[in-house]
């Protein structure tokens, strides 16, 4: 049985690729610093699967403790999910998000390299394309430069990976999200952001329960069918599944180069005004929302071609926004 490591295995994406690595035989040990989670997620993981996956509450900031782990713990591949990820709030604190964001990933690699370990997967970011030319978004679109410094800290991970491969014979798959949404079917995990929700679905589903007075609308001006920021929202079961089949091609060395990336989405851009449709249609709850100016690091639109990921990767979405947003709006209400 391969035995995986999963950094911020208890986050929002980590915990359901966790489920899903269980369910396909996989042996999972978590690492999480709990600094945007509960570690109530590791039981609700349990319940799900019937397994509890082994966990160790490490700072991957802190190289010695990076160290220790690996000096105890084998595994067979590394799913790097930890790190800081709102937009917004990179661009008032950059030197934390560089720090954490690129410190981790380097110490990682790092031990990698010293421990002659491979299979490595990547949580990058559709952010690194920037302002695209053209949409949908290929892989082949220019990598320009970063609208955000969050975006900036996945643009410089893929560099340091790509060198990494290069030098020290690792085998390495950044998968490039849109934008995960959505729940397990349990309703058992999903996205619960500590504080105030940089997120939209987040955002929208405390605001429909009445946590929040309003939901803030970025932009009413941008070259889009209403004037609202464009998005690809991918259930994050779909998303998570997508890393199942990224590892996969890593173990049975089905790779063609030693580093890859793939854009991870539905393929489907959908506006701010219109996910608020969609969830008032799922949720059957009227949503009391404002426009307010743009946010600084936003880009205008955003979707993926999805092409190649389906084909290499044997994968492809399953779910809709609709179902997506129904599956966020009763996690919600599971919240006490």
């Amino acid at each position: 049985m391969k035995r995986i490591l999963i950094t911020g295995g208890l986050g929002f994406i980590g915990s359901h690729t966790v489920v899903e690595l269980q369910n396909e035989g996989f042996e999972v040990v978590i690492i999480d610093d709990l600094s945007n989670t509960s570690i109530g997620v590791l039981d609700n993981i349990t319940s799900i699967t019937g397994i509890k996956p082994d966990f160790h509450q490490i700072d991957l900031r802190i190289k010695s403790d990076v160290k220790n782990f690996f000096e105890n713990n084998k595994v067979d591949g590394i799913i790097h999910f930890a790190a800081f990820k709102a937009v917004g709030e990179s661009m008032h604190k950059p030197l934390d998000y560089y720090e954490n964001n690129l410190g981790s990933l380097v110490y990682l690699l790092q031990e990698m390299r010293d421990r002659k370990l491979d299979n490595f997967i990547f949580s990058s970011s559709c952010t690194v394309y920037g302002q695209a030319d053209e949409l949908p978004i290929t892989e082949n679109a220019p990598v320009k430069a970063a609208e955000s410094t969050y975006g900036n800290t996945k643009q410089i991970g893929e560099e340091i990976l790509r060198d990494a491969s290069r030098a020290h014979d690792l085998n390495i798959i950044a998968l490039r999200y849109f934008n995960p949404i959505g729940a397990h079917p349990s309703i058992k995990i999903g996205e619960l952001p500590l504080g105030v929700p940089q997120n939209l679905i987040p955002y929208i589903t405390q605001t429909a329960a009445g946590m929040r007075a309003e939901l803030s609308v970025f932009g009413d001006d941008y070259d889009t069918v209403d004037g609202t920021a464009v998005r690809d929202y991918i259930h994050v079961v779909d998303l998570a599944k997508a890393h199942i089949a990224a590892l996969q091609r890593l173990i049975k060395k089905n790779n063609k180069k030693a580093f890859e990336y793939f854009n991870v989405g539905t393929g489907k851009g959908s506006s701010v005004l219109e996910v608020i449709k969609a969830f008032e249609k799922a949720s059957g709850k009227p949503l009391n929302y404002k426009i307010v100016p743009r946010r600084e690091g936003d880009i205008t639109a955003a979707y993926a071609d999805t092409t190649i990921a389906n084909k290499e990767l044997n994968w492809k979405t399953e779910q809709t926004l609709e179902e997506a947003l129904a599956s966020s709006w009763k996690w919600q209400l599971a919240q006490k």
